[in-house]
């Protein structure tokens, strides 16, 4: 088992890479773009640890364990639960990638969420891609090539994920996570291509419910009334998901905090844990608010999946559906609208996708229009 397969359906990618690995068309800047799913930051990572490998990503030994484990000293990870990355830690790893690696290899940076960086962060970093040491290297993801900025992507390498093919995602279930054949098909198609998600709906019967609850949601939109309770639903169903992901790091890093400055139950507390708390608390609270809003943004992408479901059967497309399993209520929404109606409501989705994520509008307020633009239109009876 190499590095490599944990790369669902990205033979080109793993290619390019091994290529690059192998000393042919290696540059000091990468940025790994793709969908949400693709495993963009898995590539990086994959990339790194065959990078620091003597064999070139065997996957079995010291480097390769630590590398994909996140303790290898010469491979720095930057990730975010913020809204944002923001300068000081940008400069933090610049200062890191100026150091000579502790190895033979590589130093080696990894932005996980490059599209997040503020102004700021991305002047501090594009004067380090500019002026790179001998050994360093720096590997930036993001969705697209447009959420980065220009002068920086222009001294990248770009490498392009695929969305990989239900099959592909149904396979790597079964072969990896010995998932049974009917369970890893309904998983890959409910995750439209995303690994992450594929495999927390193979694993956990509760984000299962949650999915069949929000894709129940369309057929039901008969009445304003319908369209305010299945507004307040969806936003219950995805902060009970964001909180469930959250609330054990919560208490993890508050034990770690108490631990660190040595507070006790009912025990002295020393003057500077106060505010270090109350950074902790504003991060935690920034962090869940990302979280809630990364969880709607998913469940708005099933609500897309039945509309797109509902013009496949209007159309008579051939192939599966994506939710196959309510087939039923699919016809209903079909019979209901026309192809043209569920082209204008995946417009509104995305609509109210944009408010919530790039203008700040409340997730209640977002939701409850976009609810009563899905309304089925009265009288109808197509």
């Amino acid at each position: 088992m190499t590095v490599w397969d944990q790369l669902v359906g990205q033979q080109h990618t793993v290619k390019a890479l091994s290529t690059a690995v192998a000393g042919h068309g290696m540059s000091h800047a990468w940025l790994f773009t793709g969908p949400p799913g693709s495993g963009r930051s898995n590539a990086a990572i994959a990339f790194a640890a065959a990078l620091e490998c003597e064999q070139g990503g065997c996957g079995v030994c010291h480097e390769c364990h630590t590398v994909l484990g996140g303790t290898h000293a010469d491979v720095s990870v930057i990730r975010t639960q913020k809204l944002s990355i923001g300068v000081d830690e940008v400069r933090d790893l610049v200062r890191r990638s100026a150091l000579a690696p502790a190895g033979r290899r590589w130093q080696i940076m990894i932005v996980e969420d490059a599209d997040r960086l503020t102004d700021q962060a991305c002047n501090a970093l594009l004067k380090a891609i500019e002026e790179p040491t001998d050994r360093t290297l720096w590997m930036l993801c993001a969705p697209t090539v447009e959420d980065v900025l220009p002068t920086i992507r222009s001294r990248c390498r770009l490498v392009t994920l695929a969305t990989p093919t239900t099959p592909e995602v149904a396979g790597f279930l079964t072969r990896v996570d010995g998932v049974n054949e009917a369970l890893a098909s309904y998983a890959a198609r409910a995750s439209q291509g995303h690994i992450g998600r594929a495999r927390a709906l193979a694993r956990d019967e509760a984000t299962r419910n949650r999915r069949r609850e929000i894709v129940s949601l369309p057929a039901r939109l008969t009445s304003l009334g319908a369209c305010m309770t299945a507004s307040a639903n969806l936003v219950e169903v995805t902060k009970e998901e964001a909180d469930a992901i959250t609330s054990e790091l919560d208490a993890l890093e508050k034990k770690d905090l108490d631990t660190s400055y040595g507070v006790v139950e009912r025990g002295r507390r020393p003057r500077e844990y106060a505010p270090a708390l109350a950074a902790l608390d504003k991060a935690q609270k920034t962090r869940a608010k990302r979280r809630h809003l990364d969880v709607v943004d998913r469940g708005l992408m099933d609500l897309v999946s039945v509309y797109r479901d509902a013009i496949a059967v209007a159309v008579r497309a051939t192939g599966a559906l994506v939710n196959e399993e309510i087939r039923g209520d699919i016809e209903k929404v079909a019979a209901t609208s026309t192809p043209e109606l569920n082209l204008r409501r995946i417009g509104w989705i995305f609509e109210a996708r944009e408010q919530m994520l790039e203008f700040n509008v409340p997730i209640a307020l977002a939701l409850d229009s976009m609810m009563v633009a899905l309304k089925v239109p009265e009288g109808s009876n197509r």
